[in-house]
This record gives structure tokens, C-alpha cells and sequence, in this order.
């Protein structure tokens, strides 16, 4: 049995059709690139600021819920806590929280007075404690202020 055609020359017009339709151009990978780039463009504030914004109220949660145990600890003692470390002691906290901002438990600033709380607290000390950060929150005010 013969063939009419040999196998060889069914292969050579086979390379030369994928040999041309095996890859992109320049141009293809350029707006390729240029779509991706365009995308990230949009993504990426999209992304920071949505860190940010968790970062906030993080933030706005740990001082809601340290400002409570210092009442709590002053109302129960009758006296302020002098340090963050006394609301963990007394059980009031399991630990101090990071603050979110500067990544660190120890940054965090209390604000010591002198005045008291009511009428059977018998030594001053911490009455409130702000974020150790002084960048600018979503607000415009720095978190320190917070």
C-alpha cells in the first residue's frame, strides 16, 4: 500500500501552523500589562484604606473596652489603677491589648489625675489612656487624641 502523500510533508505544513500561532506579540503583552497595571492602580488605595479603617476601629473597640475596666477598677477598689499593668493583676484584664496603630502594648498613654472619681475612692491615678500614635485618623485628628 502506497500513499498518495508522504507523512513529512503533513508535518512540515503542521510546524509551520502552530510555529505562528504559538505565542503572543509584543503588543498583546503590552496591553496585557497595561490592563493589569490599571487594575492594581484602583486596588491597591482601595486596599490600604480598607486596613486603615480596620486598624480604627480596632482602635476605637481596645478604648471602649480599657476606659470600662478602669472605671470598673476604680469603682471597685476605690482607688485608680496607676498603671495598665494593675487592670491585668486585679483581673480585669487577661492582658493589655496591642495598640493597633504602633503594633505594641507598652505604647499605649494614660492620663493620671489627680481628682477623684466618687466620694470612697481614696488614691487618685489613671482615669483615662490614649493610642501612643500621632498619625492622623480618618477624622483628621491624631489617635493620640482619640
Amino acid at each position: 500500500m502506497e500513499r498518495s502523500t508522504p507523512i513529512g510533508r503533513h508535518m512540515r505544513i503542521f510546524r509551520k501552523q502552530f510555529a505562528r500561532a504559538a505565542g503572543f506579540t509584543l503588543v498583546e503583552l503590552m496591553v496585557v500589562m497595561l490592563i493589569i497595571a490599571i487594575l492594581a492602580a484602583i486596588a491597591v488605595p482601595m486596599y490600604v484604606q480598607s486596613i486603615k479603617a480596620a486598624r480604627e476601629a480596632v482602635l476605637k473597640e481596645d478604648l471602649h473596652v480599657l476606659r470600662d475596666a478602669i472605671d470598673a477598677y476604680t469603682n471597685d477598689k476605690n482607688k485608680a489603677p496607676q498603671t495598665l499593668d494593675d487592670l491585668v493583676t486585679g483581673g480585669y484584664l487577661k492582658s493589655v491589648p496591642k495598640d493597633p496603630m504602633t503594633s505594641d502594648s507598652t505604647t499605649w498613654v494614660p492620663t493620671m489625675d489627680d481628682t477623684l472619681q466618687n466620694v470612697d475612692q481614696t488614691d487618685p491615678g489613671m482615669t483615662d489612656v490614649h493610642s501612643g500614635s500621632d498619625q492622623p485618623g480618618s477624622d483628621g485628628q491624631p489617635y493620640s487624641t482619640w
